[in-house]
């Protein structure tokens, strides 16, 4: 089983999911989605394993996002998620995948339900 994690060391959900994961002897893939973003297609790929819209990984706080005018709701999923891939900061974390299925580490213990 090849488990991997979008990872931002800063984050303290992400590193308290990867700590998760170790404690569970799993040794996850750890991309580090803010200096190694999804491409776009990748990024689809993950949206369709969690089974949400672009929009519901929004990190509304974050500064870019009112410079961008993210909340526009007449902007496509496609502009959404080339705004996350060109601006990573934008991407709820951690995300956790596994296999054909992904949680969002938001509480942690979403990811126990893909393992």
């Amino acid at each position: 089983m090849t488990v991997t994690i979008l990872h931002n060391p800063r984050c303290s959900k992400s590193r308290a999911t990867l700590n998760m994961l170790r404690e569970k002897n799993i040794e996850p893939k750890i991309i580090d989605y803010i200096e190694t973003p999804p491409t776009a297609e990748e990024f689809k790929e993950i949206l369709l394993k969690l089974d949400v819209g672009p929009r519901d990984l929004l990190r509304k706080g974050e500064k870019i996002y009112k410079q961008l005018e993210l909340a526009d709701t007449a902007l496509s999923d496609t502009a959404l998620i080339t705004a996350m891939v060109g601006n990573p900061i934008l991407i709820e974390r951690p995300i956790v995948v596994n296999g054909d299925k992904a949680a969002v580490g938001r509480p942690l213990e979403n990811v126990l339900e893909i393992l």
